[in-house]
């Protein structure tokens, strides 16, 4: 009677999330809810550290990475990972790789306190410090510093010299002095690190400068607006009654009368290169900005942009005559007679005028 049915199903929370879980036994990642119920941290924060504990050892997680998985941008991606970074779910430290090239290395942590008590007193950053590799720098000299065949002779010696242990220390203690030019390989390191800094900016180059003049610049003065080359008064005259009435078939293009008359010597220009009216009311009127603040200055620059080429000057015609004598064909600018008959007439000594 007292017995507990252990097999009888939980009871459904009414409200809020309930939850469908499946046993996994591969594809999945074990995230901690230090992380995932972190109160200060962004979800895409979030989302970004529970991506990267997905991946594998190795994988390559820079910004663009990420950048050209996911939609959001570059700077988003990174405020999330200095949000990490700052709350102690991801460290990033560059370190020197073979080829003398610099490479980024990347931690993530699913428990940062848990990691840092179990990295002892020492801080987490400890690899970051760079007076680390000195003292190793120290015994790799030496190897190289070791006069490895000179303290053979030494024991050759001693037998030899028995009763004088301590002068042989000085022969001992001159080659290690001698080996002073040795440290001549480290300007040879130099120029490696000179290279090593010279890759350092390639894999974040800056943006290119933007040659951008001040304000208090002095601008270019506006290209002058062109004029007939053999100004009339009806040509001026068509002009100015094409210009005023501009509002009748574009209402927004709404002239004053200074306007007009700055702007006449511009349209008289393209009407004396051939162009017809309503041709030049509608390349001046076409497709106008919306809204239109400077309609005068929106013709003076169309104006002067779109200026057609003057036309060709065609070779006069000379008309055909009549001769007056022999009535045939020729080509004169006026009535007479042909150039046979006029010569005629010279020999008659009439003087009537020659044809050309």
């Amino acid at each position: 009677m007292d017995t507990q049915q252990v097999s009888a199903p939980s009871r459904a929370p009414s409200s809020g999330v309930v939850h469908i879980n499946i046993r996994l036994t591969d594809g999945y990642s074990i995230i901690s809810n230090r992380l995932s119920q972190h109160r200060d941290l962004s979800l895409l924060a979030i989302g970004l550290s529970t991506h990267i504990q997905s991946l594998p050892a190795g994988k390559r997680i820079g910004i663009k990475a990420l950048a050209e998985t996911f939609p959001e941008g570059e700077a988003a991606i990174a405020a999330g990972l200095r949000e990490l970074e700052h709350h102690g779910f991801l460290r990033r430290t560059r370190e020197r790789v073979e080829g003398g090239r610099v490479a980024t290395r990347t931690e993530s942590y699913n428990h940062p306190e848990a990691a840092a008590r179990r990295a002892g007193p020492a801080p987490v950053r400890q690899p970051e410090v760079e007076p680390a590799p000195e003292p190793e720098a120290d015994p790799v000299r030496e190897p190289e510093a070791e006069p490895a065949p000179e303290p053979e002779p030494d024991p050759v010696r001693e037998p030899e010299v028995e009763p004088a242990p301590e002068p042989e220390p000085d022969p001992v203690r001159e080659p290690e002095v001698e080996p002073a030019p040795e440290p001549e390989p480290d300007p040879v390191r130099e120029p490696e690190a000179e290279s090593v800094r010279e890759d350092e900016p390639d894999p974040d180059p800056g943006p290119a400068p933007r040659l951008v003049p001040p304000p208090t610049a002095p601008k270019p003065p506006p290209p002058p607006l062109p004029g007939p080359c053999r100004p009339t008064e009806a040509l001026y005259a068509t002009a100015a009654d094409l210009l005023a009435g501009l509002r009748r078939t574009a209402p927004v293009f709404v002239l004053s009368e200074e306007d007009v008359r700055r702007l006449v010597p511009g349209v008289a220009a393209w009407l004396e290169r051939g162009m017809r009216p309503d041709a030049v009311r509608e390349a001046l009127t076409d497709d106008p900005p919306v809204p239109l603040r400077h309609p005068a200055k929106l013709l003076r620059h169309r104006l002067i942009a779109l200026l057609p080429p003057p036309l060709s000057v065609a070779a006069p015609v000379i008309p055909l005559q009549n001769c007056e004598d022999c009535d045939r064909a020729f080509r004169s600018p006026v009535a007479g007679v042909c150039r046979g008959c006029g010569d005629a007439r010279a020999e008659g000594a009439e003087a009537f005028p020659l044809s050309a």
